[in-house]
């Protein structure tokens, strides 16, 4: 009677997984897309420079993250700030943040973050 019971577990639970999916695609299918097909070529355009800019936040918080592991691991702490991984030559330079963002940093931790800034308040 036991094994009955868990092939009959794992399809409800197939079905069940399987239900979603259709679901949540349509909705991010409405979030990111117009809709109109004359639309479409600057939808696309625009998801495009989206996922560039996250690609290129994503490589620069590696980076810096990886750099401040490596100069603990050397050091024995943490940068004092992340001008001191240019001085003592763990990265050439500091990246730039994307437009509307910024680097913070916690010594005490050595995490690293890109944060968005508020948007300013639009004149009236």
């Amino acid at each position: 009677m036991k094994t009955g019971l868990f092939p009959a577990s794992i399809a409800i639970l197939m079905l069940a997984a399987c239900g979603k999916g259709p679901e949540s695609e349509e909705s991010t299918q409405k979030s990111t897309s117009g809709g109109n097909p004359l639309t479409a070529p600057v939808d696309y355009l625009g998801a495009i420079g989206n996922a560039q800019k996250s690609a290129i936040r994503t490589l620069d918080l590696t980076s810096l993250t990886k750099s401040v592991s490596l100069f603990h691991a050397a050091e024995d702490r943490f940068p004092k700030d992340l001008n001191e991984l240019v001085t003592m030559k763990y990265i050439p330079k500091l990246p730039t943040a994307p437009q509307g963002t910024q680097l913070t940093y916690d010594p005490a931790s050595g995490k690293v973050a890109i944060v968005t800034l508020p948007s300013p308040p639009s004149p009236r």
